[in-house]
C-alpha cells in the first residue's frame, strides 16, 4: 500500500490530478516491471522476470500451459494471436475411448470475455514408453538385410505379349469414382439444360481398348531411350480387350468409357499391366536400388513407443527385442512363425525403412508391409518371405499384393544379391498357421545366376574356371 501511495503522489507531480485518481491494474504492474528490485517501491519483492517479448508467428512449443499479458495490445488479431501459442497439444495419444484427453491453459491479463468457468485439470502421467532396439552383438546372426528399391527397370520383349489375369484384375467401376453423372443447368434467362456423359457412354469397345492400350503404351512401355514401342500397340490393344470383355464391372449407372477419366484409366492400367506375362520374368524387369542407400537391415531399428500391443520376441528367433503390433492379428502371427523350427529369423518391419513403391490412381505410393521372415525350405539358401497381415482387402490391397508379385519379388530376384524373395498375403487369422505352412511348401528356387554357382552345379569337364587359364586351355574351352 505505501508503495502504491507514493507512485500515486508522484504521478500528479508529472501529470494533473485527474490522471492520478485512479490507478489501472496495467498501471501498476507496468510500475512493477519499471521498479523490480528497487527497495521501497512497488517492484521491491519481484526476484525473477522472464521476457518472452511477443509471441509472435512460428514460435511453437507444445508445453505452454499459462499466458501472462503485461503489455497493451493495439488489435484483437494480435491479442489472438498470442492466446493461439498456447493452443498446442501436450500429448496426441488416445484414451481408452479412442478420444483425446482434455487439456487447458490458463490466460492472464488479455482482454477476454470466456463465459465458461475455469477448469483446473491435472495433468496426466505420461504413457510408460519402451526402447525398440536391435539386440546387438547377441543377435546379431539373427540380422536380416533387404533392398531399398526406388523403382523398376523394364526389359521390353520385341513380340509376343501375353496376359494371366487373376481376380485380382478385376475393376469395379462406380459412382463414387466417377462423380455425377448427370447435371441439370439453369440460366436466369432460357431453357435449362441436362448435362450427361453420352458421349463417352456410346463409345465402341473396340475404340475403348484402343486408347487403354495408348494409354499402356505410354505410361508403361517405353524403352531406355524414352520412346514407346510402338510395335507393341497391337499386343496391348488384343490384351486390354480382353480384360473389358471379362474383368470390368460396371455399377450405378455407370459405363466403360468413363475409364477414359485419368485417375480411372491409371488404376484400370495398373491392373492390365501386372497382368502381362513377360513382365513376371525374371529377364524382363529388374529392381532399381536408392544409389545412396541400397541396402537397409534390422540393425538401424531403435526407436521408443508408448504402443501397449506389443510382443516380446523369442532370442533366437528375432533380432529385435520387441515387435510392435498394429493388431491382434499380427501377435498372433509373431507365436506362429516362433513356433516353426524352419524359420531362422523374423522381424517386424517398423522403424526399419523397408517400402515398396506403387501407383495408384496416378500418383505415387509407398507400400510398407508388416514382416520379413527367413525361412529355410530345405534348398541351397534360405528363402526371404515378405508378409502382408489383412483383414479386411479394398481396392489399394489388391495393387499392393500384384505389385509385389509382378514387379517387387521378380525384380529384386533378378539382381541376385539379395537371395530368394516370395510374397505373402495371410488373410485368416484362423488359417494362418496353415496358410502360412503351404507357402513355404510351394517356395520357387531361385535360378542360378552367378558364375561360381553355376560352376557348383555344373562343372565342365573338370575345369576350374576360377583360376586364371593358359593359352592353350583357354583354347580347349
Amino acid at each position: 500500500a505505501d508503495a502504491i501511495e507514493r507512485f500515486r503522489r508522484e504521478r500528479l507531480a508529472r501529470r494533473d490530478a485527474d490522471a492520478s485518481a485512479s490507478l489501472s491494474d496495467a498501471d501498476l504492474l507496468r510500475e512493477a516491471m519499471n521498479t523490480v528490485g528497487k527497495p521501497g517501491r512497488l517492484g521491491e519483492s519481484i526476484r525473477c522476470v522472464v521476457s518472452v517479448a511477443m509471441l509472435s508467428e512460428g514460435w511453437d512449443a507444445n508445453t505452454v500451459t499459462h499466458v501472462l499479458g503485461v503489455r497493451a495490445f493495439g488489435t484483437q488479431l494480435l491479442c489472438e494471436q498470442v492466446v493461439g501459442r498456447a493452443l498446442r497439444r501436450q500429448s496426441y495419444e488416445l484414451n481408452a475411448d479412442g478420444l483425446f484427453d482434455v487439456e487447458y491453459a490458463d490466460v492472464l491479463g488479455i482482454p477476454f470475455d470466456f463465459t465458461a468457468e475455469p477448469v483446473v485439470v491435472r495433468p496426466g502421467r505420461p504413457r510408460r514408453t519402451i526402447h525398440v532396439h536391435a539386440v546387438r552383438p547377441d543377435r546379431d546372426a539373427l540380422t536380416i538385410e533387404f533392398p531399398r528399391v526406388e523403382g523398376f527397370s523394364i526389359e521390353l520383349p520385341d513380340e509376343g505379349l501375353t496376359a494371366r489375369f487373376t481376380p485380382d484384375s478385376a475393376f469395379t467401376l462406380t459412382p463414387d469414382m466417377v462423380g455425377p453423372t448427370k447435371t441439370r443447368n439453369e440460366g436466369i434467362l432460357g431453357e435449362g439444360v441436362e448435362l450427361t456423359p453420352a458421349i463417352v457412354a456410346k463409345m465402341r469397345p473396340a475404340s475403348l481398348a484402343f486408347h487403354l492400350a495408348k494409354h499402356l503404351l505410354f505410361r508403361h512401355f517405353r524403352g531406355a531411350d524414352g520412346v514407346p514401342r510402338l510395335h507393341l500397340l497391337g499386343d496391348l490393344k488384343r490384351i486390354a480387350r480382353e480384360w473389358l470383355d471379362c474383368y470390368l464391372v460396371c455399377k450405378g449407372g455407370t459405363s466403360p468409357g468413363q475409364l477414359l477419366y485419368a485417375t480411372i484409366a491409371d488404376d484400370a492400367c495398373e491392373r492390365i499391366r501386372n497382368a502381362i506375362q513377360p513382365l513376371t520374368g525374371d529377364r524382363c524387369i529388374r529392381a532399381v536400388l536408392d544409389p545412396y542407400n541400397p541396402r537397409g537391415s534390422s540393425a538401424e531399428v531403435d526407436f521408443t513407443t508408448s504402443k501397449t500391443n506389443r510382443w516380446r520376441t523369442d532370442a533366437t528367433k528375432c533380432h529385435v527385442n520387441w515387435a510392435i503390433c498394429d493388431s491382434d492379428w499380427e501377435a498372433e502371427f509373431c507365436r506362429v512363425v516362433e513356433a516353426r523350427p524352419d524359420v531362422l529369423a523374423y522381424v517386424k518391419n517398423q522403424g526399419m525403412g523397408f517400402t515398396v513403391p506403387y501407383r495408384m490412381k496416378g500418383a505415387p505410393h509407398r507400400y510398407v508391409p508388416d514382416f520379413i521372415v527367413r525361412v529355410d525350405d530345405g534348398r541351397n539358401e534360405p528363402a526371404n518371405v515378405v508378409v502382408e497381415i489383412k483383414g479386411q482387402r479394398g481396392e489399394d490391397a489388391k495393387i499392393k499384393a500384384e505389385t509385389m508379385r509382378t514387379s517387387w519379388v521378380p525384380g529384386v530376384n533378378a539382381l541376385g544379391d539379395f537371395g530368394r524373395w516370395v510374397f505373402a498375403e495371410l488373410r485368416d487369422v484362423h488359417t494362418m498357421e496353415r496358410d502360412f505352412g503351404d507357402c513355404v511348401a510351394d517356395m520357387p528356387r531361385l535360378p542360378a545366376r552367378d558364375f561360381k554357382e553355376m560352376l557348383a552345379t555344373a562343372p565342365l569337364n573338370g575345369l576350374d574356371l576360377t583360376r586364371p587359364l593358359d593359352t592353350g586351355r583357354r583354347a580347349d574351352l
